[in-house]
């Protein structure tokens, strides 16, 4: 082969590749809706979910179309407007499975009307209390990053309300929150008792 056809046949070959990655990114955006709480600075929402000063929260339930991807972020639109889910804590999910962390297909918003109403007032306000099974936790503050926290059936979940604020959650025998561990500030915060 001549070193024209060469090249000809590396580009087919490039080519070829990015449709097929095209096609394969295609089939991954999906419509659904957001699994949990998740905090929001009007463009990106990080799998750490802070609760930072000028962030606001979008409930879960709410309809969500995922677009597309990029480097570590799963490109959404929320409420007509484009967002960024940041993969910054959860590197170990590929794209596709973090999308579908974040994106459901079922609507929360059922499952948690059937919830005690203690229990929803605890997701209203993006907090938990005691009693709460994991799902209820997730739906309330997001997943713990998986970084941190690699394995959901743990007794211990660790989360952050921002880089210094640290909150552990400890769950009994029967997957029930059971108690909190961090200072008082952060307690308050986060807890009802």
């Amino acid at each position: 082969m001549g070193h024209t056809q060469g090249r000809h046949a590396a580009r087919a070959l490039a080519l070829a590749a990015l449709v097929v990655a095209g096609a394969a990114t295609a089939q991954d955006r999906f419509d659904g809706y957001l699994c949990c709480n998740m905090r929001s600075d009007g463009s990106w929402i990080s799998d750490s979910n802070y609760a930072e000063n000028g962030k606001r929260v979008i409930p879960a339930g709410t309809p969500v179309s995922v677009t597309g991807y990029g480097r570590y972020r799963t490109k959404v639109e929320i409420d007509g407007k484009r967002q960024a889910i940041g993969n910054d804590y959860s590197r170990d999910l590929d794209d596709a499975a973090f999308a579908r962390r974040y994106v459901v297909t079922e609507d929360p918003a059922a499952k948690i009307a059937t919830w005690p109403a203690k229990v929803q007032a605890a997701v209203k306000q993006s907090k938990v209390t005691p009693g709460m099974t994991r799902e209820q936790v997730l739906t309330s503050l997001g997943y713990p990053i998986s970084s941190e926290n690699p394995d959901l059936e743990s007794a211990l979940w660790r989360y952050w309300l921002d880089s210094f604020s640290e909150f552990q959650l400890h769950f009994d025998a029967q997957g029930r929150l059971a108690s909190i561990t961090t200072d008082p500030t952060v307690q308050n915060r986060v807890w009802v008792p």
